[in-house]
């Protein structure tokens, strides 16, 4: 098993290496093809949702990505500095957030564009099949999960001689 840790300065510009060097690990980890661009937008939205968080709270601590690979899953973390707003618990129901912050987001003209609390996080929900949120009160953990299977069953199949 193996694991990286990243650590990278709130900063949109540090979102693409993030999304990079995720994209790195997981073909070296052997994570089917198909699921890169799965990947590739849950760590963008991710990582920006984290990046969001950081500059809202006024935070200069750096963000953690951090990337591990077993036998079965590869697990990508991202920490940051700050609670979800819609629900503080230990786990959500990301969906539900989504939908409730959507509905009590008012038309705020200083930021008509901006997303909803929630809103990010629900877009990964869609992405990835085993996500968990986490709050300790001081920062968010979201914890994304590809499993490993299809590509080890692929090692596994003898080659025809």
């Amino acid at each position: 098993m193996s694991q990286i840790e990243v650590r990278f300065a709130p900063l949109t510009a540090h979102v693409r290496t993030a999304r990079l060097v995720a994209l790195a690990v997981a073909r070296r980890a052997r994570l089917d093809e198909e699921l890169l661009d799965e990947v590739r937008l849950a760590v963008s939205e991710t990582c920006s949702r984290a990046v969001a968080v950081h500059a809202s709270r006024g935070s200069d601590e750096p963000v953690t990505m951090r990337l591990s690979d077993d036998h079965d899953h590869f697990t990508i973390e991202v920490v940051n500095v700050g609670t979800l707003v819609d629900d503080p618990a230990q786990s959500m129901d990301l969906v539900e957030a989504s939908t409730r912050a959507l509905s009590e987001a008012g038309d705020d003209p200083a930021s008509p564009d901006a997303m909803p609390p929630g809103f990010g996080l629900a877009v990964v929900s869609g992405l990835v099949e085993d996500l968990f949120v986490t709050s300790d009160g001081q920062t968010t953990s979201v914890r994304m999960r590809w499993p490993l299977v299809a590509a080890l069953a692929n090692l596994a199949e003898p080659t025809a001689s």
